[in-house]
């Protein structure tokens, strides 16, 4: 059996949809970054995507544990068009509204689908399975990469796995059994 923790990455403070831009991590709460280290498996690998708030909320928890190079397919929803933008001040509401309760095929202008980041995240985790059987890995990213792999473990629709909240700093523990994933605990906060 391997387990994955999936870690989201420390707060942006962003109050706009934040996907692909690299915005820093606050990781000035050290007492909540070292719960958070000690909560994790000391032997487990630990690999983030390559954006800024996740390298430096992995460096922050890896301590003696073996850092893997970094994974763009554990990034967050490529948002295009909307990225940065305050929900309330993108122009066609009708899509945006559209992209968040029918998640699926619809895709921002010049971004990716719910679809799209599945797959792309789905890849990475197979990718880390079949390069390390059995192996706990720390997988630092961010709510929507972690929310896919939600849905696989609890078999939901991806309108049901945003209904999950997945907060910064957190740990949503799954575990590979052969043939799908389960679910352990969502959302831990140590």
């Amino acid at each position: 059996m391997s387990r994955f923790y999936w870690v989201r990455h420390g707060p942006t403070h962003a109050k706009s949809m934040v996907g692909w831009s690299d915005l820093p991590a606050d990781l000035s709460d050290t007492a909540q970054i070292a719960r958070l280290s000690a909560h994790l498996p000391e032997d487990a690998l630990v690999i983030s995507s390559d954006l800024i708030r996740a390298r430096a909320t992995a460096d922050a928890i890896t301590g003696r544990r073996t850092r893997l190079p970094d994974d763009p397919d554990l990034r967050e929803i490529h948002f295009g068009d909307w990225e940065l933008q305050v929900f309330d001040k993108v122009a066609d509401q009708d899509h945006l509204r559209a992209f968040w309760e029918q998640p699926g095929d619809i895709a921002p202008p010049g971004g990716e689908s719910w679809h799209q980041v599945s797959n792309r995240v789905s890849a990475s985790a197979a990718r880390l399975l079949a390069a390390h059987p059995g192996r706990d890995i720390i997988a630092v990213a961010h709510f929507g990469a972690i929310l896919t792999q939600v849905q696989q473990a609890l078999s939901l629709s991806a309108y049901d796995a945003f209904a999950h909240r997945i907060e910064n700093l957190s740990v949503t523990e799954l575990h590979w059994q052969g043939d799908r994933w389960r679910a352990r605990t969502i959302n831990h906060l140590p």
